[in-house]
């Protein structure tokens, strides 16, 4: 199954669920930035990732942005610019069930 890379960003109104969005998205993939993730996911993590999200968010007050940027190979991921302090970001690797 191709994993792909997806650059995830989040406004969330309420400190409570920001937190408990946070923690959850720590379990998919790898911090970036204050309500930024990078993760690296198969067709039915990213199923299951939104559904998490669609539980604690609440649209009408809330924002999550999810943004495939392809294959995650490292190559995408070389592709990711970064101004200013650097990051370093981790290459995809095997998976342990």
């Amino acid at each position: 199954m191709e994993t792909r890379c997806y650059v995830v960003t989040y406004d969330i109104s309420h400190p409570k669920r920001w937190k408990r969005l946070y923690t959850l998205m720590k379990s998919f993939g790898e911090h970036v930035q204050l309500s930024v993730f990078r993760c690296d996911l198969e067709p039915m993590q990213m199923v299951r990732m939104k559904g998490q999200i669609e539980d604690i968010i609440k649209h009408d007050e809330d924002q999550v942005i999810l943004v495939d940027l392809g294959p995650s190979t490292p190559s995408v991921i070389q592709d990711i610019q970064v101004l200013g302090r650097p990051k370093t970001f981790h290459l995809p690797g095997p998976t342990v069930a």
